[in-house]
Parts: C-alpha cells; structure tokens; sequence
C-alpha cells in the first residue's frame, strides 16, 4: 500500500510542478501580448501544489487499498 501511496504522491507533486509552469509561462505569453504586467502569488502557487497532492493522495488511497488486500500475482493480473 505504501508502494501506491509513493507512487501517487509522486506522480501528483511532478503533475503539481507541471501545472505551476505552465501557468508561469501562460501569465508570460498573456502579458506580453497585453503589454502588461502579470504576476503569479507564490502563496496560491503553494496552495495549488497542496491541492494537487491532495488529490493524488485521496484518489491513489482507493487503488492502493484494494491492491494491498490481493496476492501479488492476482494485483497484477487484476490491474494490467
């Protein structure tokens, strides 16, 4: 179970990152083609990441609970 939880922590902080990236690179395409000035608040950038953990965590609990109660050769057969 904890195997699942790594994994979908992981997967949801490097989706987390992705996304803030993304976002810094919309606000500078949007600014340069509005001529303005845009900025990105590092606290609701934080906020944003938790939230992306969060989800990853609470939607990687099910999959991973459910695995974790199956033999090893029926998980795999199961989820492949």
């Amino acid at each position: 179970m904890v195997q699942f939880l790594i994994e979908a922590m992981t997967l949801s902080i490097l989706g987390g990152v992705l996304g803030i990236f993304q976002g810094l690179a919309g606000i500078e395409i949007v600014a340069v083609v509005m001529n303005s000035t845009l900025t990105m608040s590092v606290p609701i950038a934080l906020m944003a990441l938790a939230f992306s953990i969060a989800i990853g965590v609470i939607f990687g609990m099910y999959p991973a609970s459910k695995a974790s109660r199956l033999r090893p050769i029926d998980a795999l057969l199961y989820f492949a």
